[in-house]
C-alpha cells in the first residue's frame, strides 16, 4: 500500500513538472507595415503623347509595346508602376473617331467597371474636370475587387479619351489596402488636376 501510494505521488509529481503552465493569449489583428515614399513631383511630357500632367517622381513611367500579343493601336499605351506598394496604373489613349465613336469609348468604360458588380459592394462615380479642359469621370470600386480605382478624361470637343485602371498585385483584402489605396488617389488628383492636351 505504502508502495503504491509513493508510486502515484510520483507520478502526480511527474506530470506536474512536465505541464507548461504558460498562459497562451490570441495575438491581436495587425497590418503589414506601408513605407510611404516622400511626395515628390515630375513632369509626364512625352514625344508619344499628346497630353502632359504632373506624376509623383516615385513611379516608374513604362511604355506598353504589345497589346495581347499585337501592337496597340496608338504608340500612347503606358504603364505608371508604384515599386513600394506593387501597384499598376494601366493607361491607355484613343483617338476618337479613329477606331471607335466617343460614345462607344465612354460605354466600355463604363462597362469594364460594371463588371465589378459580381463582387463590388458600391461603386461611386466622381465628376472630373480641371483648368485645362480636361473631364471626365472615376470610379471608385468598394470590395474585393480586382481594380478599386478607374477613370477616363477627354477635351471639351470630345476628340481625345485618355483611360486608366489602378490595379494592386495583392491577395490582402480591401481592409489592408485602404492606406496605400488611399495614397495613390491623392497621387491621381494631382495627375487629374494638372492635365493638359497638347
Amino acid at each position: 500500500m505504502r508502495n503504491s501510494f509513493f508510486g502515484i505521488l510520483t507520478i502526480c509529481t511527474l506530470l506536474f513538472a512536465c505541464t507548461d503552465s504558460t498562459i497562451y493569449n490570441p495575438k491581436p489583428r495587425s497590418y503589414p507595415k506601408i513605407n510611404y515614399p516622400d511626395r515628390a513631383f515630375t513632369d509626364f511630357n512625352t514625344s508619344y503623347c499628346n497630353f502632359s500632367f504632373r506624376m509623383p517622381a516615385y513611379f516608374e513611367v513604362q511604355q506598353d509595346s504589345t497589346y495581347f500579343d499585337l501592337k496597340p493601336d496608338n504608340e500612347c499605351w503606358f504603364n505608371l508602376y508604384l515599386k513600394e506598394f506593387d501597384c499598376t496604373i494601366y493607361c491607355n489613349y484613343v483617338e476618337v473617331g479613329k477606331s471607335k465613336s466617343f460614345k462607344e469609348l465612354k460605354e466600355d468604360a463604363f462597362k469594364i467597371t460594371s463588371q465589378h458588380n459580381k463582387r463590388a459592394t458600391y461603386i461611386d462615380e466622381i465628376l472630373l474636370q480641371n483648368d485645362y479642359g480636361a473631364r471626365g469621370i472615376a470610379f471608385e470600386v468598394e470590395g474585393p475587387v480586382a481594380s478599386h480605382y478607374q477613370f477616363y478624361l477627354t477635351d471639351e470637343a470630345q476628340n481625345h479619351f485618355f483611360r486608366g485602371s489602378l490595379y494592386f498585385d495583392s491577395q490582402s483584402k480591401p481592409d489592408s489596402l485602404r492606406p496605400m489605396l488611399d495614397f495613390v488617389k491623392q497621387d491621381l488628383d494631382s495627375l487629374f488636376y494638372t492635365f493638359k492636351w497638347e
